[in-house]
């Protein structure tokens, strides 16, 4: 029994969402594939605290890297779900029925939470249901989850840098600046809450313009935490290349905590000849990825 799970673009929303700020994320067909018939016999962290001592299935996430570094996708979130939906299925579970993917994604995301020390649970909503979503946590409730349709006239391009980024050292970077500048942590997260509002509505009314702006005014407010927190959230490259997008009536942004890994390009049309050129000058790599709109399934033994 073969179960596969996406990984996610965060697109919009990225440390807002601690905070209780929507974030959309677009799941992706780079994921995860659990083997129930093999056992892994070294489970990750977020496994282990998921399923104790069961045996773990083999997971194959090698579609999550480029060599040997991880591209940023959420290979953690992506691990869990596939393995706890393998055991899902096992007893005979619908992977497709929402009382199914509930428990799966209460699971997971009590799971990566106690691994990890937190977390919105972003990355497990992508893993678990797949498409374009807007995620919004809540402290008193279960977070609330809308999926849009991915407008015909959105292009989602993902380039890498090369690196990948320790988001735990971005995350405590952060919180640093919480202890020593409150006020200061208070309103570089309302700069990005703000264009994260705007992104929820522009994707669930299929506003692709007024996404793309909103995506643009999120790479500047993560631009602007990186330097109240002393941390590379948007490096160089990374900022050049928003400014080269801007020029091309696009955008371009960290996925998620950012730091490295994978920048998303945004846009009605995908990135002329000019920006292509800068990207390569700056050493990021196009890496193919598409959509995932299904999210935690069985795959067809035969396929």
């Amino acid at each position: 029994m073969r179960v596969f799970a996406p990984g996610k673009l965060v697109l919009t929303g990225a440390y807002a969402v601690l905070g209780g700020a929507p974030a959309v994320v677009m799941a992706t067909n780079r994921g995860v594939h659990a083997d129930g018939s093999v056992v892994e016999p070294d489970p990750t962290r977020e496994v282990r605290a998921a399923l104790g001592s069961t045996p773990a299935p083999f997971v194959d996430a090698s579609a999550l890297h480029e060599g040997r570094r991880k591209l940023g996708l959420g290979g953690s979130a992506a691990i869990l779900v596939a393995s706890l939906g393998v055991l899902a299925a096992g007893r005979g579970d619908d992977l497709g029925a929402p009382e199914v993917r509930a428990r799966v994604f209460r699971e997971a995301r009590m799971a990566h939470a106690r691994a990890q020390g937190g977390g919105s649970g972003v990355d497990v909503a992508a893993s678990v249901h797949g498409g374009l979503l807007v995620y919004t946590p809540s402290p008193w409730e279960a977070p609330r989850l809308e999926h849009a349709v991915v407008p015909a006239d959105l292009v989602v391009r993902a380039w890498f840098s090369g690196e990948s980024a320790r988001t735990s050292d971005l995350l405590s970077r952060v919180e640093a600046l919480a202890s020593r500048d409150a006020a200061g942590h208070r309103a570089a997260l309302e700069a990005i809450a703000l264009p994260a509002e705007d992104a929820r509505a522009a994707v669930l009314e299929g506003d692709v313009v007024a996404f793309i702006v909103a995506v643009d005014r999120t790479a500047d407010a993560l631009a602007a935490l990186g330097v109240r927190a002393d941390a590379p959230i948007v490096p160089a490259a990374f900022a050049r290349l928003a400014e080269a997008a801007r020029a091309e009536g696009g955008a371009f942004v960290p996925s998620g905590a950012g730091g490295g890994d994978v920048g998303v390009w945004v846009g009605r049309s995908a990135p002329g000849p000019a920006f292509e050129a800068r990207a390569s000058e700056l050493g990021m790599t196009p890496i193919e990825l598409l959509p995932d709109p299904t999210g935690l399934r069985l795959e067809d033994p035969h396929g």
